[in-house]
């Protein structure tokens, strides 16, 4: 089971089955501590929801991992980059920039473009599929800027069907997103976690949580717990995750790891 107490020793391969293991990593963002001293393994094929206070590094550890935060201390070790797909917080997306909806779909593609440096009509094919598996058939030639949020989140989903991405990692991937889009989405998530993708999302609603998500990864800047949902969530723990949050300095140093 994955668990978030210190190994004796540190962790370098990849324990078997293991998607990403983390060893004792600790992360900094903007130069207060984000994430201090976590390790633990992500098995594949799990779907695990990463809970925890606003500002309690869940959005800085799915950075780390996909290697857009350095880390202060320890290590990650993902088992294949190639077939990792990320979902950004839809606020950090820029959605003005000129471009249509089976473009940004098209995106999903590019890793397997770059040998042949052009689209094939199969790849754009299946970025029509992926579109009509999102509720979005017919919307190919729509600029980005004329969506909704809860549509262009559908679009992004799109992308990461399109990028056949074994390992997915989404960051409140239901923000601003209305109800029968939350609906829709999860069941997409559900079928990935059924075809044994290793699926990990940051989430706020507890409820929800509990209603969707086997594992837990309860995160207030240190790990309070991890495992089964109904486990982790449990009333201790989420009292020990606000009392954390309660304490946290700002002006806190950065952890020397």
């Amino acid at each position: 089971m994955a668990h978030a107490h210190h190994h004796p020793a540190a962790v370098t391969a990849l324990l078997p089955g293991a998607v990403i293991t983390l060893d004792n990593v600790t992360i900094a963002y903007q130069r207060h501590p984000a994430v201090h001293h976590l390790s633990g393994t992500f098995p594949r094929g799990s779907l695990t929801a990463l809970v925890g206070p606003n500002g309690a590094g869940k959005s800085s550890l799915l950075k780390a991992i996909v290697g857009l935060l350095p880390l202060n201390g320890g290590k990650i070790t993902v088992a294949d980059r190639q077939a990792l797909g990320y979902l950004p917080q839809v606020t950090e997306v820029d959605r003005s920039f000129p471009m249509t909806v089976i473009e940004v779909v098209d995106l999903g593609h590019w890793r397997r473009v770059g040998a042949l440096k052009r689209l094939t009509r199969a790849m754009r094919q299946r970025s029509r599929e992926a579109l009509a598996e999102v509720g979005l058939a017919g919307f190919e030639d729509r600029p980005i800027a004329s969506l909704s949020v809860g549509q262009f989140q559908r679009v992004l989903f799109a992308r990461l069907i399109a990028a056949d991405a074994a390992l997915i990692l989404l960051d409140e991937p239901f923000n601003a997103v209305d109800q029968r889009t939350v609906q829709e989405l999860m069941a997409l998530i559900s079928a990935w976690h059924r075809a044994g993708k290793t699926v990990i999302a940051a989430l706020h609603d507890l409820d929800f949580v509990r209603a969707h998500f086997p594992e837990s990864l309860l995160l207030a800047r240190e790990p309070i717990a991890w495992g089964p949902t109904e486990e982790v969530l449990n009333a201790a723990n989420l009292a020990a995750a606000r009392h954390s949050a309660d304490h946290w300095q700002e002006a806190a140093a950065v952890c020397a790891a």
